[in-house]
């Protein structure tokens, strides 16, 4: 348990932080479903419509330390590799 009053302080930031990034995981999670569930329709233009709507929110995902870079990165260029396939 916390004793000083740093620590103790320190626990109550990290219940903030843990709250705000647990939201903003899950926010990126809702975008990238959407993106599958076009994917999983077929329907190529929504499909890219997701895709466009989830990048920025997966690039700042990673500037607030979320996501690691190159995991965002990966996802990027699978999703992105799905969509041009599916218009092909």
């Amino acid at each position: 348990m916390a004793n000083t009053p740093q620590s103790k302080k320190r626990a109550r930031q990290n219940v903030r932080r843990n709250a705000v990034n647990t939201a903003r995981r899950s926010r990126i999670r809702t975008y990238l479903r959407k993106v599958e569930e076009a994917l999983t329709a077929g329907d190529k233009e929504q499909a890219a419509a997701a895709l466009k709507a989830a990048q920025p929110e997966m690039a700042r995902g990673v500037s607030k330390g979320v996501l690691h870079k190159n995991t965002v990165a990966r996802k990027m260029s699978r999703l992105s590799a799905r969509v041009k396939a599916l218009t092909a």
